[in-house]
């Protein structure tokens, strides 16, 4: 169930974006500024609105960080701003003067791109607010953006109908003609899939566009050289162009908004429908979710900014989906429990699990040895299995619960490390992940870029210790 819970009417013309950080909102319009809000209670912040673009804003964005937004505008810039304080950090002038339609920071906040209504994509560098690189799309403006999780490569979705992937050197690595009359929005999942048939991780793409469509796509890349796009399948609930599309921060969930002034939330899985919202009364221009709650965004050309909010249970195919917060879990029955087995392919365990009566609280203190000794689980592999995705829901649960300490994440996964190492250019990552970045012969740091002296890892235990300690205070 989705709940409107607060309508924004601040902007005196169309919205254009709404954009989230983990303690805010931004929204931006054809009335020239872009406006912040604290999620605590939707409120403006003091320094709101931010005034300086001299024509129309299309697109803001947060970095990763929160600390820095960005937004770009008809009058060919992208302008960098302080959420701090509202200062405004930067005025990057795209090279051709074009008007500029998006713009989106990279995972680590290297970079951030901005393309313009002639085509031009510029890449800057964050760190001294200069342009690092730039190209072009071969058809069409660039209208749609979105950057991979690890921070590899970026998507661009064009007018013209291209979705063409750019490696961080902006080299050209794939393009595909993904909607005839025009794509314009673009997502990636910040969570991979796994694809059973062949073990390979793939990043989940959405793209939408004026054919009345939204496509699901598959990238593997494994390389720099070595990309694939893979078409999973199209969405048709609507009735007119869709003119926005957004994952929600686990990757269950995808929204749109379109022409047909109506909102669709898809469950990801099975392209189901889960919500239909229609509230406003002109065209949905966008849409975003926030990254740890149950919020979504949706703006209109009908000058407002509806707020909405899910129920922490989600019923799905008869089955309940867990929204996944600590307290949620810790207060489910049995019959949850089954659900959550049945939803993570372990429905071969509902019986033994509701006859050892395993509600939420117990099964988050399910251990290795409770498992083979009480539940009488033979199997290494089945054991694995179970524990793995129990530690995935724990790690949900804290996700929701607060933010995770920024230097507990590492770089390349952006995910909680477990066995976090030093690399030679003194960063420090998951094990695994480097091992991975190093095996595929890139001998440049996933940080600088710059070349890595030598490919050792040494064990951070001191990292280690310390993301021990915060993990015990969360769960208390």
């Amino acid at each position: 169930m989705a709940t409107l819970i607060h309508t924004l009417a601040d902007h005196n013309d169309d919205v254009n974006c709404c954009a989230f950080s983990s303690s805010c909102l931004a929204t931006c319009s054809l009335d020239k500024t872009i406006r912040v809000y604290s999620l605590k209670n939707f409120t403006e912040l003091p320094y709101s609105p931010l005034k300086g673009h001299t024509y129309a804003v299309h697109c803001c964005c947060f970095s990763p960080s929160g600390h820095v937004l960005a937004s770009c505008s008809t009058d060919g810039t992208t302008m960098v701003w302080s959420t701090g304080d509202g200062r405004m950090l930067a005025v990057l002038e795209q090279p051709s003067g074009s008007p500029v339609r998006v713009c989106r920071f990279s995972p680590q906040s290297t970079y951030l791109v901005s393309g313009a209504a002639d085509g031009s994509v510029v890449l800057w560098n964050m760190q001294s607010l200069k342009l690092y690189r730039s190209g072009n799309v071969k058809d069409g403006s660039l209208v749609a953006c979105a950057f991979s999780p690890n921070g590899n490569f970026f998507v661009t979705g064009s007018s013209g109908g291209d979705l063409t992937i750019w490696d961080d050197k902006m080299r050209c690595l794939y393009n595909e003609k993904a909607h005839d009359l025009g794509v314009t929005c673009c997502d990636i999942s910040s969570q991979p899939v796994s694809d059973g048939e062949h073990g390979f991780r793939y990043f989940q793409m959405a793209s939408c566009g004026q054919d009345n469509q939204i496509k699901l796509w598959l990238i593997l890349f494994t390389n720099f050289l070595d990309v694939g796009l893979k078409y999973k399948c199209t969405l048709n609930g609507h009735s007119a162009p869709v003119l926005a599309c957004a994952f929600s921060y686990d990757g269950q969930m995808l929204v749109s908004g379109s022409v047909d002034k109506c909102v669709i939330i898809y469950e990801t899985g099975t392209g189901n429908t889960l919500h239909t919202l229609s509230q406003h009364t002109r065209y949905v221009t966008t849409c975003a979710f926030a990254p740890y709650s149950p919020i979504l965004a949706t703006g209109s050309m009908d000058k407002t900014v509806n707020i909405w909010q899910f129920d922490l249970k989600e019923h799905c195919a008869g089955d309940t989906v867990e929204n996944e917060s600590k307290l949620a879990v810790e207060d489910w029955s049995e019959d949850d429990v089954s659900a959550w087995l049945c939803a993570q392919d372990l429905a071969d365990f509902v019986g033994l699990f509701k006859m050892n009566n395993i509600d939420g609280k117990e099964l988050l203190n399910l251990t290795k040895e409770s498992l083979t000794n009480e539940l009488k689980i033979e199997s290494l592999g089945l054991r694995s299995k179970v524990l793995q995705k129990i530690e995935e829901l724990r790690m949900k649960m804290i996700s929701v619960s607060g933010t995770i300490p920024d230097e507990f994440l590492c770089p390349i996964t952006r995910e909680l490390m477990k066995d976090p190492v030093i690399a030679a250019d003194g960063y420090s990552y998951e094990k695994e992940a480097m091992e991975n970045w190093i095996s595929t012969k890139r001998r440049s740091s996933p940080m600088t870029n710059l070349p890595l002296p030598s490919p050792i890892l040494t064990p951070n235990r001191t990292l280690k210790m310390a993301i021990s300690r915060w993990l015990e205070t969360q769960q208390k």
